[in-house]
């Protein structure tokens, strides 16, 4: 019983740290992307669907109007959703052209379980771009963000292009431990896109083709889940363009988004993205998410266990207990999981940040069980909406 005990817990932990490994690999080989010389053509649509943001919006369209892209050759669609704050006022108000307000309660009637998915999809048909770029009303964009998606664009044509996210940590417990964890997911993004492993991405920075969307059908039999505006469409063309996913590795498209500031902001955020995980269609990235989840379980159970019977194992003729088994487990993903950070990290500009990352280790193996559970069973609320 024993032996067979470690045989599972060894074969789960060393498949985990191969992955890890191969995500390592793969974000290595992505090519760092400059721009070169281009004539600039291409229209492009930004959409942000925003709600109750008064206190982030006008920040996110001085960002995008500051753009180094010339502004006749991209338009800004802000669709409020149901606000009841100032944030009409202030999108209504904004002195620039090309930024134009999208009431969805004028083309919803009655609920619906997602209203971002139909936020974007109103606000495409009404777009005159080629390329559609999503943000989030609580990003900041740097200067060179549409001229660098264009560019790469018109140099590989892809028909969806997934790009880096940021978190805007403060030091405190709660910053640097979602700052760290989302490098994480990002350096797991690039890495799997690259290798075309699994669909990951993030709908604060995303471009796909207006084309491409409608080919698809747009949201259609995935309206239904209340998020996966993201990851369930980029799935949706990964299908029909295999070889036109990308994920553009470049400092000058890194968008900085808002860290929430609280644990209870945290975990609800999360357990909203964990909420989708056993609905994708794609099941190598639910295989993927399952083994990070036994890892993580395994790291919890394991001193349990040894509380109450420290078990003897037998490894090639040595003797190792339950918690030297936990132990060394715990030190070696530390240790694999910095060596693919701090690559990551190199890139986001926030190594400094790994410092505290093995003591965050058992917080974060407690989060990942916590919200993913939650994710599954329970329920989370988003801007004021209580999601099953």
């Amino acid at each position: 019983m024993q032996q067979a005990l470690l045989i599972i817990v060894v074969v789960i932990f060393g498949l985990y740290l191969l992955l890890i490994l191969y995500y390592w690999k793969n974000w290595l080989d992505i090519p760092s992307y400059k721009v070169t010389n281009q004539v600039f053509n291409t229209k492009i649509t930004i959409i942000i669907a925003a709600r109750n943001e008064e206190e982030n919006i006008t920040a996110c369209l001085d960002s995008i109007c500051n753009q180094t892209y010339s502004k006749d050759l991209f338009e800004v669609l802000v669709v409020d959703d149901h606000s009841t704050d100032n944030t009409v006022p202030i999108v209504k108000n904004y002195i620039a052209e090309n930024v134009k307000l999208i009431t969805l309660k004028d083309f919803v009637s009655k609920k619906i379980n997602s209203y971002k998915k139909k936020a974007i999809e109103v606000a495409i048909a009404q777009s005159t771009g080629e390329l559609i770029v999503t943000t989030d009303a609580d990003c900041i964009v740097p200067k060179r963000w549409l001229e660098t998606i264009a560019a790469f664009y018109l140099q590989f044509k892809p028909q969806f292009i997934a790009a880096p996210v940021s978190i805007n940590n403060g030091y405190n417990f709660i910053g640097i431990f979602q700052s760290l964890d989302f490098t994480m997911l990002q350096g797991i993004t690039g890495a799997s896109v690259q290798n075309k492993n699994h669909s990951m991405c993030n709908g604060a920075n995303l471009a796909y083709t207006k084309k491409s969307f409608e080919e698809v059908g747009g949201f259609a039999g995935i309206d239904n889940i209340a998020s996966g505006d993201d990851m369930l469409l980029m799935y949706k063309i990964y299908k029909r363009y295999p070889d036109s996913v990308k994920f553009l590795k470049c400092p000058d498209v890194i968008v900085q988004t808002k860290p929430v500031h609280s644990i209870k902001e945290f975990f609800n955020q999360r357990i909203r993205w964990a909420s989708k995980a056993d609905l994708y269609e794609d099941k190598r990235i639910f295989a993927a998410l399952l083994l990070v989840y036994l890892v993580n379980v395994m790291l919890f159970v394991l001193p349990v266990i040894a509380v109450f019977k420290n078990m003897q194992f037998t490894i090639i003729n040595f003797q190792i207990s339950t918690w030297e088994l936990f132990f060394y487990m715990l030190l070696l993903k530390t240790i694999i999981e910095l060596i693919f950070l701090y690559r990551v990290a190199s890139f986001f500009s926030n190594r400094k940040l790994l410092l505290f990352f093995p003591l965050l280790q058992p917080f974060h193996i407690l989060y990942i069980i916590i919200a993913g559970w939650l994710g599954k069973f329970g329920k989370y609320s988003w801007k004021g909406r209580s999601v099953k």
